[in-house]
């Protein structure tokens, strides 16, 4: 006696073939979303590199300003304070914790598929 998944595959073949399609679009979809995640968190993490270097370069440039001018004004305090700012926000938005193991879907229907097929395989053997 065959095993049921061998007699699904002989009885129903277009029954398995829409089933991997399915399993195609599910991973698709996954590796999308997975992939959203990770460039979003990369393009923050750029961020925040780039304006920290501009920070460091704005507030060795107030600094020098200060010095030279024997003055204090506010702009040179604000000016470097939104690249710190802007530096902040984007490390925060990289390294906040996000899932980007994915797959979860495609690993839970891919147990309940084994599931299924163990319930068959005893149902059969009884």
């Amino acid at each position: 006696m065959l095993h049921p998944i061998y007699t699904t595959l002989l009885s129903h073949p277009e029954l398995v073939a829409d089933h991997l399609a399915n399993y195609a679009m599910l991973v698709r979809e996954e590796a999308g979303q997975t992939g959203k995640r990770l460039i979003g968190r990369t393009i923050a993490g750029v961020t925040a590199v780039i304006s920290a270097l501009m920070a460091l370069g704005l507030i060795g440039i107030a600094v020098m300003l200060g010095v030279m001018h024997g003055q204090f004004h506010w702009v040179l305090v604000i000016v470097p304070a939104i690249a710190v700012l802007v530096a902040l926000v984007g490390a925060y938005v990289a390294t906040r914790h996000t899932d980007l193991a994915g797959f979860e879907e495609v690993k839970a229907q891919i147990d309940a598929d084994v599931e299924a097929l163990h319930l068959i395989g005893e149902e059969r053997g009884r």
